[in-house]
C-alpha cells in the first residue's frame, strides 16, 4: 500500500510539473496560432480530461471531451493536430470506463484497434505508404538503420561468413532499406575483408508477413548480386505467440559464422516483462550466442502502471514528433498529412486509450535489466559517426536534430 501511495504521489508531482512546463515547451507553436494561447489551453484540457478518465468520472471527462473536440482540429496548428489524435484516444478510453461504483466487465470499444492491426486492404496500403513517407521525410528511422549497420559492420570485420537475424524485418519497409545499406558497406571492403557469404534471416509474425519478407528478400539478394556479394535470404515464422514463440533451432545458425541479431522498433511489441515474454525473447537470443544484439527503440515508455503517467509520456513524445514534421514539411503538405494520420496518429491514439495486449512501449534502457539476467550487457554505440551522418543529413532534413547519449544508449 505504501508503494502504491508513493506511485500516486510521484504521478501527482509529474502532472503539476507538466502543467508548469508545457507553456514553455509550447512557445514554439504559438507563432503559428491566432488565438495567442490556444496550445496552452489545449494542454490544460487534455490533462484535465485524462485525469477525469483515470478517476472514472465519465460526466466530467465527457464535458471536457466535447470542448476538446471543437478546439483540436486535424487541419489546424501542429499542436492542434497532436491534440486531435489524443482526443480520439481519450474518446476510446472513455468508452471503456465504468462509472464509480459500477461492477462488472466492460468490453472493448468498437472503434478501438491495435496499433498494428491491418484492417482492410486499402487501409493497410495507406499505412504502408505512410510508413515509407515517414522513413523518407524524418531522420529517425534512417538514423536507426545507420547506427545499427555501423555496429554490424564493425562486428563483421575480417569475417568470411556473416549472418544477420532480423526480428520483425525492419518494420516491413518494402525496399529492404537497412539491408541494402549493409550490403553496400560490406561491398566496399577489399579482400580478404570481403565476406564470401552473407546470410540474412527475417523473422515474421505470421504467414502474410513471411510472404512479404520473401518478396523483400528477393530484391535484397538481387542487390547483393549486383555488388558482387553472395547473399542468401530466408524467412522464418515465429508462431502465433509472437516473438516469444521463436525457437533458436528455427534460425539454423551454422558453426563458425559471425552472427548478429537485429531488432528495430520491435521489442515494444512484446508484452511487458511481468508476463515473461521479454525474458523469453532475450533468453532465445542468448542461446544463439550472437556476437552482437543490435537494439533500436523509441526514446519513450508507454508501459507505466498508471494511465495518466502513460498519457503524459505519450503526449510529450508525440508533440516533439509532430513539431519535427511541421519543421520539415509545409502545413498543408499531403506527405505530412499522410504520415501524421496513417502512421503516428494511430500510435498516439493507442497510447491515450486502453493499452491493448501485446503493446508495450519501451525505451532502449528499459530492457537492460532483463538483458543482464539473460546474460547480455549494454554496449553503447560511439556517436562520432552519428554526428557525421547527421551533419550530412542536414542537407536533406531540416536543422534542429542532435545526437545524444543517455544511460549508455
Amino acid at each position: 500500500m505504501l508503494q502504491f501511495r508513493r506511485e500516486v504521489e510521484k504521478l501527482q508531482r509529474m502532472v503539476r510539473a507538466s502543467e508548469e512546463a508545457w507553456p514553455v515547451a509550447l512557445s514554439r507553436f504559438e507563432g503559428e496560432e491566432e488565438d495567442g494561447g490556444g496550445s496552452v489551453r489545449l494542454v490544460q484540457l487534455l490533462i484535465a480530461c485524462a485525469e477525469a478518465a483515470a478517476c472514472r468520472d465519465r460526466a466530467q471527462a465527457s464535458a471536457l471531451l466535447r470542448e476538446l473536440q471543437s478546439a483540436a482540429v486535424v487541419h489546424g496548428s501542429a499542436f492542434q493536430r497532436v491534440a486531435s489524435c489524443f482526443v480520439q484516444g481519450l474518446s476510446d478510453r472513455l468508452a471503456l470506463v465504468q462509472p464509480l461504483g459500477a461492477v462488472g466487465i466492460v468490453g472493448a470499444a468498437a472503434s478501438s484497434s491495435t496499433p498494428d492491426g491491418d484492417g482492410d486492404g486499402g487501409l493497410r496500403a495507406r499505412r504502408e505508404e505512410a510508413l515509407g513517407l515517414a522513413y523518407e521525410v524524418c531522420p529517425y528511422m534512417q538514423f536507426g538503420h545507420f547506427a545499427a549497420n555501423a555496429a554490424m559492420l564493425e562486428a563483421f570485420e575480417g569475417e568470411s561468413v556473416v549472418h544477420v537475424v532480423d526480428l520483425g524485418m525492419t518494420m516491413g519497409l518494402p525496399g529492404g532499406h537497412q539491408w541494402r545499406g549493409l550490403l553496400d558497406g560490406l561491398a566496399r571492403r577489399q579482400p580478404p575483408n570481403l565476406p564470401r557469404r552473407v546470410r540474412i534471416t527475417g523473422v515474421g509474425l505470421g504467414g502474410a508477413a513471411v510472404e512479404r519478407m520473401r518478396e523483400i528478400g528477393e530484391g535484397i539478394v538481387e542487390h547483393g548480386r549486383g555488388l558482387g556479394l553472395h547473399v542468401e535470404f530466408a524467412a522464418v515464422e515465429s508462431g502465433g505467440a509472437g516473438l516469444e514463440g521463436l525457437r533458436a533451432e528455427q534460425l539454423r545458425v551454422e558453426p563458425g559464422e559471425a552472427l548478429v541479431v537485429n531488432t528495430v522498433l520491435q521489442l515494444h511489441c512484446v508484452v511487458k516483462e511481468s508476463r515473461g515474454a521479454l525474458n523469453a525473447v532475450l533468453q532465445t537470443i542468448h542461446r544463439l550466442s550472437p556476437r552482437l544484439l543490435v537494439l533500436v527503440e523509441q526514446d519513450s515508455s508507454h508501459n507505466g502502471p498508471f494511465f495518466l503517467g502513460r498519457f503524459m509520456e505519450a503526449l510529450h513524445y508525440y508533440s516533439a514528433i509532430f513539431d519535427s514534421l511541421d519543421a520539415a514539411l509545409p502545413k498543408y503538405a499531403t506527405k505530412r498529412a499522410k504520415v501524421e494520420q496513417f502512421h503516428y496518429a494511430r500510435r498516439s491514439r493507442t497510447s491515450s486509450a486502453a493499452r491493448p495486449a501485446g503493446w508495450s512501449g519501451t525505451s532502449a534502457w528499459t530492457v537492460a535489466p532483463p538483458m543482464s539476467r539473460a546474460g547480455s550487457s549494454l554496449c553503447a554505440q560511439d556517436d562520432g559517426a552519428g554526428e557525421l551522418w547527421l551533419a550530412d543529413a542536414k542537407k536533406k532534413f531540416c536543422d534542429g536534430y542532435t545526437v545524444a547519449e543517455e544511460k549508455g544508449c
